[in-house]
């Protein structure tokens, strides 16, 4: 079993731009797939920094001289590449989401396919789960998760109904989970529906949205100037916040003007979105939903 098959592998390393002694950053380590394409195409001088939350990444660190690898959350890039002696780079890579690794190993709760205990922590140290994200939370904060990450209509009846099992018992296991939201689970859609709740319960139990804005936030200022971003995202809620950062610079609003009207933005797009081919796709299902946004840094 692969630890995790990359997506759009060579639009997204290309994208990069990569020179031989550049230095450069995987947000997203994962399978180690991204970061070993990047390494190919560095020459002996060049650098590439890693990060990944995930203890059992650690398992796939690369034996190179000119490699890194930081088992921090992305949301600390800065403070880390600091520490390392690395305070601009010529280009960052992330692509979001979660490994196979994780959707494949039952235990750590992700899948919807196997019944497993309540989990889904990126970083098996944290200490919320999806189990104190279903049994804790107060209703309105599990109608908030469940509409707000989930997109689900049904997020007000669904956060009812398991406020009113969970005072009979807690519920444990993805199966006890399933069983109470049955009622919402027609058979023609269940898994697409199942994905929904999943992915909202995962989202608020990793904090994905925050770490999200904190790491796009830092990203201008660690690139050089004419330096990269290579952004792959699998779902609405990351892709927007993406492609609004990459516009404006920011999340809501809009950016200032200079004296002569143009917006100030930090970054400009480079070609438009990517999705991987009909091809790649029928290699790997789970690559259907990703969408590839490149920019750069302005010259100062």
């Amino acid at each position: 079993m692969e630890y995790h098959n990359p997506v759009l592998l060579k639009e997204t390393v290309d994208g990069l731009n990569i020179k031989e002694d550049g230095v450069y950053v995987d947000v997203t380590f994962g399978g180690g797939g991204h970061s070993k394409e990047i390494l190919r195409r560095l020459g002996p001088n060049g650098k590439l920094f890693a990060f990944d939350q995930d203890a059992d990444a650690l398992e796939n660190k690369i034996d190179d001289p000119r490699f890194t690898l930081i088992h921090e959350n992305f949301r600390f890039v800065k403070r880390f590449l600091r520490f390392y002696g690395a305070k601009e780079v010529d280009g960052v890579l992330a692509d979001f989401g979660v490994s196979s690794h994780q959707f494949d190993v039952a235990e750590r709760g992700f899948s919807t396919r196997f019944d497993a205990d309540l989990d889904m922590r990126m970083n098996q140290k944290s200490e919320l789960s999806a189990y104190h994200v279903v049994n804790d939370y107060q209703e309105e904060d599990l109608r908030r998760v469940l509409a707000q990450y989930g997109e689900l209509r049904a997020a007000p009846a669904m956060a009812s109904l398991i406020v009113e099992h969970r005072e009979e018992q807690p519920i444990k296991t993805s199966e006890q989970l399933k069983e109470v939201l049955k009622k919402f689970l027609p058979p023609r859609h269940e898994n697409k529906v199942l994905a929904q709740i999943y992915q909202a319960i995962r989202i608020e139990v990793n904090q994905e949205i925050e770490a999200l804005k904190e790491f796009l936030m830092q990203t201008p200022g660690i690139l050089k100037p004419n330096g990269r971003l290579c952004f792959i995202s699998y779902h609405s809620l990351e892709d927007r916040l993406v492609k609004r950062f990459i516009k404006n610079g920011m999340f809501e609003g809009e950016p200032e003007r200079d004296m002569f009207g143009n917006y100030e933005v930090p970054l400009k797009k480079v070609g438009g979105l990517i999705v991987p081919s009909k091809e790649e796709v029928k290699r790997n299902s789970r690559s259907r939903s990703a969408k590839l946004r490149i920019a750069e840094k302005f010259k100062s």
